[in-house]
């Protein structure tokens, strides 16, 4: 580029820079120009705006027609599904609560059901509140048919129709129709009452059937510190009409069909029952029992009850609910009506009634003895004392066969041991002559064995001892645990119970003194290994029973044990051994028993000597 070039732009780059100069807007003209460019800007945006809310409620409007229609369209769909119960089919659960000084009752509204209950007075084994129905594990109510579709009221919304102290009542309405379920909590009573009221609801809620077939589940889980010891005293139990009760165990999963009156089912744990009453009776019914496969989990069953009462569409069924512990106190005020005591295991037969007996000595030591340590020791001396007739007795026959042994080996040694027969009988004859029964000294202890079984069903059923403690002892209803094995050992467990261990060690000491006394060379071989073995296998079937039990044995055998030594100190065996060869000389009368046993002897005889012959 050349010099002229160059002076041209820079004159041009002049005159346009001094034209910009002469031509530039004032102050006054910039801030016009800003005042004009901002009004521009809030029109758009006012107009930006309105068109916005324009939009907004028209979709407002067009969402709620929407919305509308849709609501409209579900509540057709919900009618023509659930027809009259369609307002009931859907809500949010609620709670009553009823209370008194024994029992807190929670009730829900959903299907108005109890939905859990509480003891007040109890405990679980590990401090927490007592609770019999857990909640939404457990299942009540009854299926009916409407509008060709299936409902089950345990599925249903209840309105709460009123509450009044101890009393709520729970209403679904149904056209002209009304059901409804009431219930009430009389004060100081562990007893509830149910009540079912239709009104006008036969061609409302019909069944296949003609009768309300009312569905009871619930989950039992464990109360006490051994689920599987608890497990094996509980189960289901029900009352025939005018019969007997009956049940079926928790340990394994069975059922069985009702097929005759029914007045009341029970899902019994150890210590504790949620019993199920009809004033009416139900007509039939199924109950079952699901036991967990693991033994040790804390699942103790799931119980389950189908009973049948009659419908007609108007009806007023009532009903009764005993949640409540299983103790003969508590059960006397309903036992007249509904022989509720009957859940209260104190065995078969006699064994019930002796239990019966023991369990009005033991509530009389309650009225002024607190420590149940002390009231079982008290029992057991007492017991002790009423069999020790028998105790001396059963001393007495066998120290007649111990002075009477070098006898019988005499005879031993004259006759041969390939002549048992001829053995037997010589050693008969001789106990004859001397007035000596050889089951002298197993009669008497025969006669003490149902006091002996009749205490194995009373301790483990006593509620009174549950939570009790007794010197080591956290809880005479448990096992007594003195120590935790770091491993399980089988039929044994993974502890070790120390009053279990007493009592094995006292029969033993017990067996080496009979041993003593009843040892003789017609004895079997291995009879005496196997005389010990009993307290051993003691000790592996009650290392997880009730410490009470375990403790009541122990006292007893050591009692027995002190017994025996005293008798033996009075008991003079040379004047015993002289009495019966005094015996010996005087005639001896036959008895019809005697006379039939040797008859059989001989003929047992004769028959082996054709045996040989031929």
């Amino acid at each position: 580029m050349d010099r002229n070039s160059i002076t041209g732009i820079i004159l041009i780059t002049i005159i346009l820079g001094f034209f910009w100069w002469i031509n530039k807007p004032s102050e006054e003209q910039l801030a016009q120009q800003q005042r004009r460019r901002d009004s521009i800007a809030m029109v758009e945006q006012l107009r930006s705006e309105a068109e916005a809310q324009t939009a907004a409620v028209k979709a407002q409007q067009t969402q709620e027609a929407e919305a509308q229609k849709d609501s409209s369209i579900i509540a057709q769909e919900k009618s023509d599904r659930f027809g009259l119960f369609a307002s009931a089919a859907e809500g949010e659960q609620s709670f009553v609560t009823l209370e008194n000084n024994l029992v807190k009752m929670k009730i829900s509204t959903k299907g108005a059901r109890i939905y859990s209950v509480e003891l007040k007075d109890y405990k679980t084994h590990d401090g927490q509140p007592l609770v019999l129905m857990n909640g939404d594990q457990n299942k009540f109510g009854f299926y009916f048919t409407h509008s060709n579709r299936n409902f089950h009221t345990n599925d249903l919304f209840f309105d709460v129709a009123s509450t009044s102290g101890n009393k709520a009542d729970f209403v679904i309405n149904a056209a002209e129709g009304k059901l409804v379920f009431s219930y009430a909590l009389p004060d100081d009573s562990y007893m509830a009452d149910f009540n079912i009221t239709t009104n006008n609801m036969g061609s409302i809620m019909s069944t296949n059937t003609g009768s309300l077939g009312i569905e009871w589940n619930m989950r039992m889980d464990a109360q006490e510190k051994a689920p599987d010891f608890e497990r094996q005293r509980a189960g289901v139990y029900f009352k025939f009409a005018q019969e007997d009760v009956d049940h079926i165990v928790a340990t394994s999963s069975k059922s069985e069909k009702l097929s005759t009156k029914v007045q009341w089912v029970a899902f019994k744990d150890q210590f504790f029952s949620s019993v199920f009453i009809a004033k009416d009776d139900f007509v039939s019914g199924e109950v079952a029992t699901e036991a967990p496969e693991d033994k040790n989990e804390r699942l103790i069953m799931n119980a389950s009850a189908l009973v049948n009462v009659p419908y007609t569409g108007n009806d007023n069924l009532d009903f009764h609910f005993y949640f409540g512990p299983n103790d003969f106190k508590a059960l006397k005020p309903y036992d007249e009506a509904y022989d509720l005591r009957e859940l209260v295991y104190l065995g078969w037969g006699f064994l019930r009634y002796i239990n019966l007996g023991v369990i009005e000595v033991f509530h009389f030591f309650e009225g002024f003895i607190s420590n149940y340590g002390i009231i079982i020791l008290l029992l057991t001396i007492l017991i002790k004392l009423i069999l020790f007739p028998l105790t001396y007795k059963s001393y007495v026959s066998t120290a007649k066969m111990k002075v009477l042994k070098p006898q019988i080996e005499e005879i031993n040694n004259k006759i041969p041991k390939e002549k048992a027969m001829e053995r037997q009988q010589a050693t008969m004859a001789l106990y004859r002559k001397a007035g000596v029964n050889p089951m002298g000294g197993c009669l008497p202890m025969l006669l003490q064995m149902p006091i002996l079984f009749a205490m194995f069903q009373f301790f483990p059923a006593s509620i009174e001892l549950r939570g009790e403690a007794f010197l080591w002892a956290q809880d005479l209803s448990s096992y007594d645990s003195i120590f935790e094995l770091p491993f399980t050992i089988p039929f044994y467990g993974d502890h070790v119970s120390l009053f279990c261990l007493l009592m094995a060690i006292t029969n033993i000491v017990y067996t080496k003194i009979n041993q003593e006394m009843t040892q003789s060379s017609q004895q079997m071989p291995g009879m005496k290994g196997m005389m010990y073995m009993m307290p051993v296998m003691f000790l592996f079937f009650f290392n997880n029973y009730a410490s009470g039990l375990s403790y009541y044995y122990f006292i007893s055998t050591l009692i027995t044990i002190g017994q025996t030594l005293l008798i033996r100190r009075f008991v003079d065996e040379e004047a015993l051994l002289a009495k019966l060869n005094a015996n010996k000389k005087k005639p001896v009368k036959k008895s019809k028993f005697q006379q039939r046993l040797e008859d059989m002897q001989r003929q047992q005889a004769q028959a082996g000597k054709k045996g040989k012959k031929k």
